[in-house]
């Protein structure tokens, strides 16, 4: 069986369109699937739309969560619930193809990969949204502790056994696309642009995006508190030579007169350790949300799935 996995947030407008593309783009190759709608606390007609869907096509089962727990938690749930040997990950705005599921899964069929990312190779359209993803994929790509990352995201398909691995690492903030590639095996690629949004505004705003990249900097790279250390021995370094400054001044007579030096100096370094204790702050608290140990969603009811699981 082959699962696909889609997390929906007030998208009644594109449930359609999203259902119908990636129904048409499975039956294609593949008769034995299930496709799994992870709600995410919708406030619109989403979850309705799909459950109308759901009584028309067996293949399709919905996963209502209490609430809005965010794109990563979703994500997760549908992955747990997903009793495919093969699953993928698309989001729900169709911005990411459903007819390239074809390609990857001949690809994890008939090539010897285990996990198949897609790849942007570019995008449609032009908004500032596109450049800040491409900044944050060229400082993640220099700066993280994997590897062949950039341009890549949720979408994706993978077998049963890194699945399963994935599955097994159970961090509070989560950021799926570099756990993927923690877990190892063999991975590979497929490219294709991705599309511009078809209906509505992003669910996912600049702040949510900025969270996402932190999450993923912070869990994955050691940069934050490197720079923290870096910029202390500046900070000494600049102090020293201002000392030295300060006294060979004062010996041969031409000391600056005035406290412009003096607050400069300790606007400097006080900056410095701002920055410090703002960094170290963020890893205390993804520190405390690991030891609350809080289950990473709860689920409402698990339409058209195992009842065991509701």
């Amino acid at each position: 069986m082959l699962s696909i996995v889609i997390p929906i947030y007030n998208e009644e407008n594109l449930i359609d369109d999203l259902v119908n593309r990636t129904v048409s783009s499975l039956e294609a190759f593949i008769t034995d699937y299930e496709l799994i709608f992870v709600d995410d606390g919708s406030e619109d007609q989403s979850l309705q739309k799909l459950l109308n869907w759901q009584t028309q096509n067996n293949n399709i089962k919905v996963l209502s969560l209490s609430k809005n727990f965010g794109h990563q938690a979703a994500f997760t749930a549908g992955l747990e619930h997903a009793s495919g040997e093969i699953v993928g990950m698309m989001d729900g705005d169709l911005q990411d193809p459903p007819e390239l599921f074809g390609e990857m899964y001949l690809k994890l069929t008939t090539e010897d990969f285990d996990i198949i990312h897609g790849k942007r190779s570019g995008r449609k359209g032009k908004s500032s949204r596109n450049i800040y993803t491409f900044l944050f994929h060229l400082l993640f790509r220099n700066i993280a502790a994997i590897k062949n990352m950039e341009n890549t995201g949720n979408f994706s398909m993978m077998k049963r056994q890194p699945l399963d691995a994935l599955l097994r690492m159970k961090e509070k903030v989560r950021y799926l696309p570099g756990l993927r590639s923690v877990i190892g095996f063999r991975q590979g690629f497929v490219k294709f642009v991705r599309d511009e949004r078809m209906e509505g505004d992003p669910k996912m705003n600049l702040s949510k995006l900025f969270a996402l990249a932190a999450d993923a900097i912070f869990a994955f790279s050691r940069f934050p508190i490197r720079m923290c250390l870096t910029l202390g021995i500046i900070g000494t370094v600049v102090f020293m030579c201002a000392g030295i400054y300060v006294l060979i001044a004062k010996m041969f007579g031409f000391a600056l007169l005035g406290w412009s030096s003096t607050l400069l100096s300790i606007y400097f370094l006080g900056s410095i350790q701002l920055v410090s204790l703002g960094i170290v702050g963020e890893y205390v608290y993804r520190i405390y949300k690991e030891s609350q140990n809080r289950p990473i969603y709860f689920v409402k009811k698990f339409y058209g799935g195992n009842p065991g699981k509701e």
